[in-house]
């Protein structure tokens, strides 16, 4: 059954750029629904029951904030994600109470936003796993005005996090939580250091590791795709061909060739 998926955007280009991305990339995993504002993003809420909305934190009428806390209080279950910009970045802080699945932080690219709108529809119908443990050491002070030195121990510490959980089954609140962030506040972080969101760079970390599992012929695709965290061999699959071109097998094939 496809996931329904609502796209809250009331500038008509920025929605349209959304929606046809969205289309190209996940168009046979979904039903999308397109609303200009907050107001008829909840009347396609009361509606549909999206399992899946996309939501601009500054639309006219009701805010994406304000439709979040309204799906929240339906008691309806649904992924939410919030798209944003840096200057309006300590509005999104507001919505912790929310739980927003990931904030999609403009600009943003294709790969970016697939990967996060991937992700959100893959954790709405998975079953919950256990989560990692928060890290235990927490970094040293830093000046405000040290701001090298702050970046390069934040991008280490993040990078550290991937590379220890990349096999779990892991999400951005995991890393954020770990790494005693709020959520909102770690997209911001993270996007400053390694130029792209927490979902973007986790598939391409996972996609790299396999890649170089599948020079071992001994190992089947399956093996390769649980040992990089996929659970799931058809997620697997599609991630490594949106960002290679190819599938796992024609991937393998060349290698042999």
């Amino acid at each position: 059954m496809k996931c329904k998926l609502l796209v809250a955007e009331d500038e008509m280009i920025e929605r349209k750029v959304l929606c046809k991305t969205l289309q190209k990339y996940l168009g046979d995993l979904i039903l999308l629904y397109e609303a200009r504002s907050g107001r008829e993003a909840l009347e396609i809420f009361a509606r549909e029951s999206p399992q899946v909305a996309v939501l601009d934190i500054e639309m006219p009428g009701y805010t994406g904030l304000e439709v979040a806390k309204k799906i929240r209080e339906s008691g309806k279950p649904c992924g939410i994600l919030f798209l944003t910009g840096y200057d309006k970045f300590s509005y999104a802080k507001q919505a912790i109470s929310v739980r927003a699945l990931d904030y999609l932080l403009k600009p943003y690219n294709e790969q970016e936003l697939v990967s996060a709108v991937e992700d959100a529809i893959r954790q709405t119908t998975a079953q919950p796993l256990p989560r990692p443990a928060p890290v235990q050491t927490a970094p040293p002070l830093l000046r405000e005005e040290d701001e090298d030195a702050r970046t390069t121990l934040i991008r280490a510490e993040m990078y550290a996090f991937v590379e220890a959980h990349y096999q779990q089954d892991i999400s951005m609140q995991d890393a954020a939580a770990a790494l005693r962030y709020s959520d909102a506040y770690f997209c911001k972080l993270f996007k400053q250091c390694f130029k792209v969101n927490f979902s973007a760079y986790l598939n391409q970390y996972r996609v790299d590791k396999a890649c170089q599992l599948m020079q071992d012929p001994r190992l089947s695709l399956r093996e390769v795709a649980t040992a990089c965290g996929y659970a799931d061999a058809n997620y697997f699959t599609r991630v490594f061909k949106r960002l290679t071109g190819q599938t796992p097998s024609e991937y393998r094939n060349t290698l042999m060739h």
